[in-house]
């Protein structure tokens, strides 16, 4: 392999110039110093060819002044584009839509209570197109909390989104879209789990990918229907979707089911090994403030210990919810506290980041795993722990 040493007359040091780098396939043309020179730049943005590449890295094992003006260009990059996580910024979407809003209102405008839920199902939607064939089928583990301890049940990605779509239909069937059940669907509303249980059932055989597209219709279908208000009706918020044994507020339902998305995506993202932010601040609080107004319902379950305020005062927990989505909250701990009648008493108090509220909540942790602070009636905190992570279900 032949060489030769050149200046290139402007007062550049001389370098190592091969006329032949001894790998087959080389343009003679990339053996000059001041072409490989002048490719530096391209290379450290990654923007050569994959033959330039090789004959610019080659060079630089030979020729010590372009290596050092190669690192400095590369290390120049690293601050250009620093290193960012695979999954996009939660509050990406919201930006874009604001953007665009700003330009062309929509014919049919999202309640701002719909808004959670035309989030998290977009964002879940990302997710599961950029999965292979083979991802939906990793084993997914569906967890919750029972009084009696912690529950689950082992299903697969596409299994979570036939759930979704099943407990999703619930709402929609109530306010007059199809029912993804079909002739399986019981003449009265019926527990999710039930109605899980039944999908399940009807598709004969686990499910596929195919659960993808319904489920993704019919999102959109909920999204675009709860737009068009109409006082006292479906856009209002206040319809009544009936879970089986008890109600929601069509806004409270859709908040819900957002919820329910979130966790879920993260059940999914946990299976496929993918990277998955919780909701923007902005979204998560209303997550959080269902949650807090929920658990009244769950703790009539957990009964306060004998005995009462000295003061007579309504008893309640005061709950700091940090980070993203916070505020402060007060829960009542018994039944006089929730007439909302006569003075308060803040007989404990919570502190707790919001992300793991609402991990508790959807009984991905335990009340015993929750990392909080903690003060005054231990036995009420216990009691309104437990029947927020009763909250949560298949």
């Amino acid at each position: 392999m032949g060489e030769h040493r050149e200046g290139d007359g402007a007062g550049e040091p001389s370098c190592v110039t091969y006329t032949s780098f001894g790998v087959s396939g080389i343009d003679p043309l990339l053996a000059d110093h001041r072409l490989l020179r002048s490719l530096l730049g391209a290379w450290a943005l990654a923007a050569c060819s994959a033959k330039e590449a090789l004959a610019v890295e080659t060079h630089l094992g030979v020729c010590g002044p372009c290596a050092d003006e190669a690192l400095r260009l590369r290390d120049a990059v690293g601050l250009l584009h620093p290193q960012e996580p695979l999954d996009l910024d939660p509050s990406l979407r919201a930006r874009v839509l604001a953007r665009c809003l700003e330009r062309r209102p929509p014919r049919v405008p999202v309640p701002a209570w719909a808004e959670p839920y035309d989030t998290e199902t977009a964002r879940l939607d990302a997710l599961l197109q950029s999965l292979g064939d083979a991802d939906w089928h990793a084993p997914v583990r569906l967890r919750w909390w029972t009084p009696e301890g912690p529950a689950g049940r082992r299903t697969t990605v596409a299994g979570v989104i036939a759930h979704l779509l099943a407990v999703d239909g619930l709402v929609a069937a109530a306010i007059g879209l199809p029912e993804p059940l079909g002739a399986h669907a019981p003449e009265m509303p019926v527990p999710p789990q039930e109605r899980t249980e039944r999908y399940w059932t009807a598709l004969g055989t686990p499910a596929t990918r195919a659960e993808h597209a319904p489920w993704r219709e019919q999102t959109h279908a909920l999204v675009r229907t709860v737009g068009f208000t109409d006082g006292e009706g479906v856009g209002s918020g206040g319809y009544p979707i009936p879970y089986g044994g008890f109600s929601l507020p069509l806004r409270d339902a859709l908040l819900e089911r957002a919820f329910e998305t979130w966790m879920h995506a993260w059940d999914i993202a946990r299976a496929v090994a993918y990277p998955y932010d919780p909701p923007a601040g902005p979204h998560l609080r209303p997550l959080v403030d269902l949650a807090t107004r929920l658990v009244p319902q769950t703790l009539t379950a957990f009964p306060p210990p004998d005995g009462a305020s000295p003061s007579g005062a309504r008893r309640t927990l005061r709950l700091e919810i940090e980070g993203p989505g916070g505020g402060v909250w007060r829960i009542g701990v018994d039944p006089k506290a929730e007439s909302g009648q006569g003075p308060q008493e803040d007989v404990a108090e919570v502190r707790l980041d919001g992300v793991e509220f609402c991990q508790v909540a959807a009984g991905h942790l335990t009340p015993e795993e929750a990392a909080l602070g903690q003060e005054g009636d231990r036995e009420t905190i216990l009691r309104v722990l437990r029947a927020t992570a009763a909250l949560s279900r298949l």
